[in-house]
This record gives structure tokens, C-alpha cells and sequence, in this order.
């Protein structure tokens, strides 16, 4: 039995029906990983003991009387940014290589009561600071799709994780694109959610008032069964909201629906083969009884520009803790605390890192803090408040959740902007904090003068919707995958 190619609804079934145990669906994931990592690199950590030991609890829970949690007994991947009670965690980075968390992340602490099988964490840019999974101190992941290019980033070995069949579902985090693109180039389904939907409570920050933690999944059928399970009010985090976390799968058309589309998110430099792939499934939306309204959102140019002055003050902040002595790498031959200081940070933050906190701490320092980073969260303000009055007039707005296929490999190291670009079509709406999937839309063909390098390549469609419309860009995605079968696309690895 190929359990990869099944949701998850189709395993709680088998699960359910006692035609798999949880030991087993287990031991065939952990199988998977140990096969296809080491080409992958998707996993940093995998606690196969563990794993097992949850299975093992997960089984005699489906024995006993009664209903079972839709992810009893299921495997998953956690991205190494959420903390794991005795498991290692590592940011992806040398300064916590050796961290192991004394608590569970919240979001965590609700798979465990659903007895969800934690089998590994996966690899990330470190910090997430990046949008190809490449500034991880462990190596960088690989595509299955093609293992010369990227998967994205950060949340890139989440969606390589599922993407290859190695776990049926992973967490990951967005910032600024940080879902929805790795989905997009990999394949598979992302959803980041309504800034403050689920909780950061346990989950190692990089810009507190973006980070959005989220899932990667088969298919967004797969997506309302954790939103359901992951999203909700936490007292641990203030920023959470108490909005209703009562999302249902509801097959039906689109009629009445007003879906928007951004000409700003269609730029230069959009490849051609993703502008078809994209405006191909606009169309199967419109037959499904969407109205298309071309809309105008012209404070998007300035969005990557926002995101480069508040990201890294942000980041310089929450980095500071990493000092050598309340958090993170000792280093063993400092002369004073200024030399733990500096080794400490030298010796464990990589390049990426050291960069954002140089900016960061710039822009954030007496006689800059006006020029850059207040001046920029009044821009970021005016991109809010453009959003809001679009969506007076349209439900969602589509648009490309990516503006190339999957580069090669080696680009983002010699271009420091690379993730800023890379994610352009995401950034504006996180700086927002809406709501947002990327679901697959086709494959990259060679037209007459594209590089045919190009050939075979995933394409995402992104859905965005305003403010705690999760339901509204769920059914949209739940549709168009209804009448598309790109979901059930998988990378060949035999």
C-alpha cells in the first residue's frame, strides 16, 4: 500500500477501519525518510524511538471505546522552529544546535492531544531568514522535483517533506511568504493563516508581528482538518484572536462569488509559463461561477521595501537574547563577557543572520528610528488600509504565489536580496496579516524563447482574502481542486 499518496482523510478511515495500525503507518514514514533524505536533506531531526512510542499510545487509544481525534495515530513533521519537549531544536542554526526545549509550542501541546504522531523536525533557513532553505547551517534542501533547484523557503523542508511522501502533513511558519512559496515550488498545498488565527506561543520568532505559524498538506481539503485542530485563542499569545475556528470542507460552486485580480501581481519579470499556468486557472474559477474583477493595489511595489526595514528590526530584537549565556552556543575560551558576547554570536549565527541584525539595529538606532523604520510602518499602514477598501468590493483576490518556478541552487548566496524578490507577491499581504493558500496550478512547459530547464516544474495559484476569511479562501481552493487533479501530482523517486 502506497499510505504517501493518501490524505488524511483516507488514513483516519484505514486507521479507524483497523486496516493499518499507527506502528505501522509509522514505521512506513520513518521507511520514507531514511530512504529519501539523504539525497532530500528535508529532515534535521527524527526521533524514530519517540515516534514509535506515540504510535504505540495512538493505537491503544483507536482500540478503545469511542470516536477518535482526526490525527490519532497520523504522522507528521514539525519545522524546527517549534519547540519540542526533549526534542532538539535548532532554528537551523548553529547557536541552538544543541537546544533542547524544556515545553511544548502550543500548536504542539494540540497534536499531542490529538495523539498525532511527531516522527520528525525539518530543515529551515536558519532563523528563517530566507527564502530557499539555503542558509541553513545543516545544508541546504533539495526539490524533489528536480534536486539541482531550491524547494523555497524558509519553511522549505516542511514542504520537501510532504512534497517526496515522507509525512502526510507539516507545520511550517510564514513571515513574508514563507508557505506559500515553498508550496508553490514543490507542489503541494500551504495555507498561512489570519495573523494571530494560530498561536506563536513555542515558536521560535523572527519578526513577532508577521510570524504566522501554518501547515503544508496534500490537498486543502487536509488544510481545514488542521485548521480546525491548530487555530484558536491561546492565553499564551496576546496576539490571538477569538474568532471561530469552525471551518467545514463545503463542495459547491463560486457563483456570486467576486475574486479579484491584482495587476500589480502580474509584474515584470513574471515568467511566462507562470502567468499562463496562473490566468489558465483563473479561468477554471470563472467557469465554476466566479465573477474576475481586475482590481488595483498599487502600494504593493513598496511592500519588499517595507518588509526590509521592519523584518530585520524585529529580528535584531528577538536575536538579542542569543547572547552565549541565557540562550544558546558557549563559547570556551572568552577572556570577559564582551568576548562571550562576540565569539559566542560570531561563532553561531551565520551570514543571513548576521545581516538582518546589522539592519536591523540600524535602522532601529537614535537618529535613524524616524527616517526608516517609523516612516516604513506608515507605509505598511497604507498597504493595510488599500487592502481593506479592495475588499469592499471582492471576496478573494488570486494571483501568482510565486513569481518564477524553482531557481537552482547557489542563487540566493549571491544575491542578498534574494528572499526579499523572491517573495514580492507574498510580502504585502503578510504585512497585512491575511489570510492566504497556495494550491497547485500546473507545471512550467517550454514556450518558444523560455529556457527549457523550465520544463516540469510546479506552479502555484495564490488565493488571499481579507482578515479572518479563512472559510471564504478555503472554499475557493476546495473548488478549484474539485475540478483540477494538479493537487494529486506527485515528484517521481523511485
Amino acid at each position: 500500500m502506497n499510505y504517501e499518496h493518501l490524505d488524511l482523510s483516507e488514513l483516519r478511515v484505514k486507521l479507524d477501519k483497523k486496516e493499518v495500525t499507527s506502528v505501522q503507518l509509522t514505521e512506513y514514514f520513518l521507511a520514507r525518510i531514511e530512504k529519501l533524505n539523504p539525497a532530500l536533506n528535508a529532515f534535521v531531526t527524527v526521533v524514530r524511538a519517540e515516534a514509535l512510542e506515540q504510535a504505540r499510545e495512538a493505537d491503544a487509544y483507536i482500540s478503545s471505546p469511542g470516536e477518535n481525534p482526526p490525527l490519532c495515530g497520523i504522522p507528521f513533521a514539525a519545522k524546527d522552529l517549534f519547540c519540542t519537549l526533549g526534542v532538539r531544536t535548532t532554528a537551523s542554526s548553529k547557536i541552538l544546535d544543541q537546544y533542547i526545549p524544556p515545553y511544548d509550542a502550543t500548536v504542539i501541546v494540540k497534536l499531542k492531544e490529538q495523539r498525532a504522531v511527531l516522527v520528525g523536525k525539518t530543515n529551515l533557513d536558519q532563523f528563517a531568514h530566507g527564502s530557499s532553505t539555503e542558509t541553513s547551517a545543516f545544508g541546504p534542501t533539495k526539490n524533489p522535483w528536480d534536486t539541482t533547484r531550491i524547494p523555497g523557503g524558509s519553511s522549505g523542508g516542511s514542504a520537501v517533506a510532504v512534497a517526496a511522501g515522507m509525512v502526510p502533513w507539516a507545520l511550517g511558519t510564514e513571515t513574508g511568504g514563507s508557505i506559500r512559496q515553498p508550496s508553490s515550488l514543490c507542489g503541494i498545498s500551504g495555507w498561512k493563516p489570519t495573523y494571530g488565527r494560530v498561536s506563536r506561543h513555542g515558536v521560535i520568532a523572527m519578526a513577532s508581528s508577521l510570524d504566522s505559524p501554518g501547515a503544508h498538506a496534500k490537498s486543502v481539503a487536509d488544510l481545514v482538518t488542521l485548521a480546525n485542530i491548530i487555530a484558536g485563542r491561546d492565553p499564551k499569545d496576546s496576539t490571538t484572536g477569538d474568532r471561530s475556528t469552525n471551518y467545514e470542507v463545503r463542495m459547491k460552486d463560486l457563483k456570486g462569488l467576486r475574486i479579484g485580480v491584482p495587476k500589480e501581481y502580474f509584474p515584470e519579470g513574471l515568467q511566462d509559463e507562470v502567468k499562463q499556468r496562473v490566468m489558465e486557472a483563473t479561468e477554471e474559477l470563472r467557469k465554476l461561477g466566479a465573477e474576475l474583477v481586475e482590481v488595483e493595489l498599487p502600494h504593493t511595489k513598496y511592500g519588499s521595501l517595507v518588509y526590509a526595514i521592519v523584518a530585520p528590526a524585529e529580528i535584531a530584537s528577538n536575536l538579542s537574547r542569543y547572547d552565549g549565556i541565557r540562550y544558546g552556543h558557549v563559547t570556551g575560551d572568552a577572556k570577559n563577557l564582551l568576548e562571550v558576547y562576540e565569539k559566542s554570536r560570531s561563532e553561531g549565527f551565520g551570514d543571513e543572520a548576521k545581516r538582518r541584525i546589522m539592519t536591523g539595529t540600524y535602522v532601529l538606532s537614535a537618529g535613524y528610528y524616524d527616517a526608516y523604520y517609523k516612516r516604513a510602518q506608515k507605509v505598511r499602514r497604507l498597504i493595510i488600509n488599500e487592502f481593506a477598501e479592495v475588499f469592499k468590493t471582492v471576496d478573494v483576490l488570486v494571483a501568482p504565489s510565486s513569481p518564477t518556478v524553482a531557481n537552482t541552487l547557489g542563487k540566493a548566496a549571491d544575491d542578498p536580496l534574494f528572499g526579499y524578490i523572491a517573495d514580492q507577491l507574498n510580502i504585502p499581504s503578510s504585512l497585512a496579516g491575511l489570510p492566504a493558500l497556495s494550491v497547485p496550478c500546473g507545471f512550467a512547459r517550454p514556450l518558444e524563447g523560455n529556457q527549457p530547464s523550465l520544463d516540469g516544474m510546479p506552479v502555484g495559484l495564490q488565493i488571499i482574502g481579507s482578515q479572518w476569511s479563512e472559510q471564504k479562501v478555503f472554499d475557493v481552493g476546495l473548488a478549484y481542486q474539485t475540478v483540477t487533479d494538479w493537487h494529486r501530482k506527485r515528484p517521481n523517486l523511485e
